[in-house]
């Protein structure tokens, strides 16, 4: 519900802060007050169009926000709509729509602090208000809407539910169907690509790391005889003595016999003694292995044109299939189950074929229960709706719900729409097109209460509502906002004091005028200035004015609370049955 709004330098109102209470709320004042500015700033923040003449004179820009509360009921539809703009709901409790137009005609709209478009503003308007006198706001005119509020209505909605999995159930199938059916007419041209190059990678027989150790091998084998050469040349350094060189072992050996003398005297060189005996061993096992290794070198051409030849068909491989070994395997991996379910795919399309009947005989059977449930809840809401017509006095108006069969989807096989004869000898017109004002205001008020319990939009907005109608009949359509706000949030807009009197939360609109300005102000009432404004509002004065709002608020409460009790009866036959 709009639990708060607050408005800045908009038309003549330079600053306001309203708290709006959960039930009923009545606005009243004087004609030209601004109770109808108060509208146009809600319209603006849930998507309407931005003019610059709404603008206060001396001001750079006007500034809208509401903080709207949010019931587990409506937090997942305010969640699915901000996702699709990619913003998330940072307190699931509360959402705050924000506007700013600034004097050149610049509009900004702002979901949660977050710059957004007109379009998500409108998207989340639509869960969360229903404001007559804009028509665009109203749900009920959004023919899409007419069947899901049929359905809430015939209190069947897990049964909706059940046609929407069998239709996406179906679609999935469907999908997957057309796609193998595509595949099968280029089954030929891709079974024998998919072949050849299955056959080239499996045919290479390749290893992971293998071009690692090949080019490791390519290396030895190119350059053979320099490792040789190099090799002997150092293992001759280390072990062979000539005339004019003794080796280098033959020199620590020296070197060693020289230490041990030291060492005798000396006892400072036994460390050094012991390191240069070490060092003696590790090179005599390295002189044994270069030996080794030199007479290990493999001078074997045809062994090289073998690894160049291996070498070069992995670059090959890689070139088609994947950068590395690897992938070129992982590549193979991939084809082969392709190839797999192409070859399996007539299979697969017979079986899909008869999952696919399967589920359309599901979805119809479904979808044709759920039909029939909705022409008996149709009957049903029509009779209630005129029965409420006739309690607005509009007694000859005719309302019905045409259903009209198409194929079936996800919301079932039929077209629902409301239409409406407002008055005797009228042909019934759908709803979208009933003209504007006072009696369009009964006859949404009419639907709404009707549909009170199917209705999910939080807040409804009233206005009009009670032109063309007095006393009498203002008294019914209090008593019947006021119960529709047991459900929602009721906010109007009203002239009549047996309508005010209903009210759980009363707000004066007044013009005031300070320095030469006018500005707009609106103040809740307590119970002694809403005795004053009922007597204003009937026009009398004095204490007979008082005790004439004092039996008007009397009267009011002992119809509530009849109508309590009726609501309370209600629900206890509904729960016993």
């Amino acid at each position: 519900m709009l639990s708060e709004l607050h408005i800045r330098d908009f038309a003549i109102i330079e600053a306001l802060d309203l708290e709006f209470a959960p039930g009923f709320n009545v606005l009243t004042g004087e004609t030209g007050a601004g109770k109808s500015i108060i509208l146009d700033c809600i319209s603006l923040l849930i998507g309407d169009r931005a003019e610059p003449t709404m603008v206060r004179a001396g001001a750079q820009a006007a500034l809208v926000e509401g903080v709207f509360a949010l019931n587990d009921a409506l937090r997942p539809s305010v969640e699915a709509a901000l996702a699709e703009f990619e913003i998330e709901l940072d307190d699931p409790d509360h959402l705050v729509l924000g506007r700013e137009v600034r004097i050149n005609g610049r509009s900004i709209a702002r979901v949660n602090g977050r710059a957004v478009n007109q379009a998500a503003l409108r998207a989340l308007g639509e869960l969360l208000i229903d404001l007559h006198g804009q028509g665009e706001h109203l749900s009920l005119l959004r023919v899409r809407e007419h069947i899901n509020l049929l359905d809430r209505f015939a209190g069947r909605w897990d049964l909706r539910q059940q046609v929407a999995e069998a239709f996406h159930a179906l679609r999935n199938t469907r999908r997957e169907l057309e796609m193998l059916r595509s595949a099968e007419r280029e089954r030929e041209r891709r079974l024998d690509m998919l072949r050849f190059q299955l056959e080239e990678i499996r045919s290479a027989r390749l290893k992971p790391g293998e071009e690692a150790e090949l080019q490791e091998e390519h290396a030895r084998l190119a350059n053979a005889e320099a490792l040789a050469a190099w090799a002997d040349e150092a293992y001759s350094a280390l072990y062979e003595s000539r005339r004019d060189a003794p080796s280098a072992i033959d020199q620590v050996a020296q070197a060693l016999r020289a230490l041990a003398n030291l060492e005798r005297f000396d006892k400072q060189f036994t460390e050094h003694h012991r390191a240069l005996e070490e060092a003696s061993v590790v090179m005599d096992e390295i002189a044994r292995t270069l030996r080794d290794y030199r007479d290990r070198i493999e001078f074997n051409p045809r062994r090289l044109q073998q690894v160049e030849d291996r070498l070069e068909l992995l670059k090959k491989l890689k070139r088609k299939y994947g950068e590395s070994v690897e992938a070129v395997i992982a590549y193979g991996e991939r084809i082969a189950e392709e190839l797999a379910q192409i070859e399996t795919a007539g299979e697969r399309i017979e079986w899909l074929e008869q999952v696919a009947a399967e589920q359309e005989a599901r979805l119809r059977a479904l979808a044709e229960a759920l039909s029939a449930v909705r022409r008996e809840a149709a009957a049903q809401l029509a009779r209630g709706i005129e029965a409420e017509l006739n309690d607005l006095r509009m007694s000859g108006a005719r309302f019905q719900v045409a259903i009209e069969a198409q194929p079936p989807d996800a919301t079932g096989c039929d077209r629902v729409e409301f239409l409406i004869a407002p008055n005797p000898g009228e042909g019934l017109k759908p709803l979208a097109k009933i003209a504007s004002g006072g009696e369009t205001a009964r006859l949404m008020l009419a639907l709404k209460t009707t549909l009170a319990h199917a209705d999910p939009t939080p807040t409804l907005i009233f206005d009009e509502i009670d032109q063309g109608i007095g006393g009498r009949v203002g008294v019914t359509v209090g008593e019947k906002l006021w119960r529709l706000a047991r459900n929602h949030q009721v906010l109007c807009i009203t002239h009549l004091p047996q309508m005010a009197a209903f009210g759980d939360a009363h707000f004066k609109v007044e013009k005031r005028v300070r320095d030469g300005r006018t500005s707009t102000h609106v103040r809740r009432l307590g119970r002694a200035e809403r005795l004053e404004e009922l007597a204003q509002m009937l026009g009398a004065s004095g204490e007979a004015g008082l005790r004439s709002a004092e039996q008007l608020l009397q009267d009011a409460a002992a119809l509530q609370q009849a109508a309590q009790g009726r609501l309370v009866a209600g629900v206890k036959a509904t729960a016993h049955t």
